[in-house]
């Protein structure tokens, strides 16, 4: 049996080595076809050391990265075969594949990159951190209370842009001997300006309703997943009103371990196309696509999981509940905005009708969303942190100025910024 396993593993890993030798062909002969990289043109980069799996985590920062790019040409260092692909394919800014640390020295030694900002924590990113005379920077790809935002990796990068207060106090609170007030820089959420994907039905007046649960999970601490305890009957409630539209946007996973929680989800589906068959005016979405953002903004009331999604909503700033998990071993963080959010209970799933109009009128509820909101982004008018952010870029190049020109012997690095004056010996 060792023989036949080994032998299996040795042919999987045969079959990936050819899939990538075959992806790196592809993108090299599509790279060769456009036209080259100016030479001198860059000034920000993204790196990107990921494969396709993970390009949720970039598409959200496509469309802040081209308002950058109007004033600071980007420039993605994709090491991924398979990331670079999917790069190549969508809406994303400029892609150099550089898969090997010999393609990422040539490329960069033809650029005047200042930035180079990380969207994730790949292993990968300390091959890039080898090169000073620029700003490494950690810009992360959403925003919660999940450990992985207090990680001690901070501490790799010069600076790290953050939402807003909330973050400010996780990385206080958990981090040692890191000095948070300089090299942490509010921006709140620039994704929130630039939602994509356009409405998949013609607004009326039905009440929207987002049901967006994860996955079942793969350990008791992460059982989250909503779809087989309230996921039915919820969705249930409010296709039977003709009066709401559901818009169902179930992780991707869904199933993968639970076979029950798989079959769940097939009803649900069988559910939304019965209601959309029986009433073409009703437009239910079975939402599966890449995009996200409309989803977001579309909603009335949406109805989350423990997970990004929590606060990829709040950002919008308005109505949502969270499910309260049955598995009583699921962990819930209470030092943040689920220590007082809009619990929805598995019993209280099919009185969910009630409970959207609850949260729509309650003006306790809505004063409670606005002070989290406030507490976790800061100002969610739009544009103002877009704005935020291209100050941030803006700050961060004009300290790049100042250091060039302190080798140069023309000024102090410190100059006009007194109240940093001593603190740079640490980057």
């Amino acid at each position: 049996m060792g023989a036949v396993s080994d032998a299996k593993k040795a042919y999987r890993l045969l079959r990936k080595a050819l899939r990538s030798r075959s992806a790196v062909q592809r993108v090299r002969r599509r790279l060769a076809a456009g036209p080259a990289h100016p030479r001198d043109h860059y000034k920000i980069a993204v790196y990107f050391a990921d494969g396709a799996v993970n390009m949720y985590q970039m598409r959200q920062w496509y469309r802040p990265l081209a308002g950058l790019a109007e004033r600071w040409p980007v420039v993605v260092l994709s090491r991924s075969a398979t990331g670079a692909e999917k790069l190549l394919d969508e809406d994303a800014p400029p892609v150099a594949f550089v898969p090997t640390v010999r393609d990422l020295e040539r490329f960069i030694a033809t650029q005047d990159i200042r930035i180079v900002l990380y969207v994730n924590q790949n292993t990968r990113n300390f091959q890039m951190f080898r090169y000073g005379r620029r700003w490494h920077v950690f810009i992360n790809h959403g925003e919660s209370d999940k450990m992985y935002m207090t990680t001690n990796q901070y501490k790799a990068y010069d600076y790290a842009f953050i939402a807003g207060q909330a973050a400010r106090d996780r990385l206080t609170r958990t981090l040692w001997d890191f000095d948070v007030r300089r090299r942490a820089i509010e921006i709140g959420r620039p994704q929130a300006d630039h939602y994509s994907g356009a409405l998949p039905f013609t607004p009326d007046e039905r009440t929207v309703v987002l049901y967006a649960p994860t996955w079942e999970g793969d350990r008791p601490s992460a059982h989250y997943g909503s779809i087989a305890t309230h996921g039915e009957a919820l969705v249930n409630a409010l296709l039977a009103t003709g009066s709401h539209r559901v818009i169902y946007r179930p992780h991707p996973r869904s199933g993968v371990l639970d076979r029950e929680y798989g079959a769940a989800h097939k009803r649900i589906l069988a559910a939304i196309a019965a209601a959309n068959a029986a009433d073409a005016t009703a437009q239910h979405v079975y939402d599966d696509g890449p995009d996200l953002g409309w989803q977001l903004a579309a909603a009335d009331v949406a109805v989350v999981d423990i997970s990004a999604m929590v606060y990829d909503r709040l950002a919008v700033g308005k109505p949502l509940m969270i499910t309260r998990p049955v598995d009583e071993r699921a962990s819930v963080d209470t030092n943040g905005y689920l220590s007082d959010c809009e619990w929805l209970t598995a019993e209280a799933a099919s009185r969910i009708v009630a409970e959207v109009e609850r949260v729509r009128d309650d003006e306790a509820a809505i004063a409670r969303l606005r002070m989290w909101v406030q507490h976790y982004f800061g100002d969610t008018t739009p544009g103002a942190a877009t704005a935020k952010f291209h100050g941030a870029i803006e700050e961060l190049m004009h300290k790049w100025d100042r250091w060039h020109d302190h080798e140069m012997g023309a000024v102090r690095p410190d100059e006009d910024d007194d109240d940093e004056e001593g603190d740079d010996d640490d980057e």
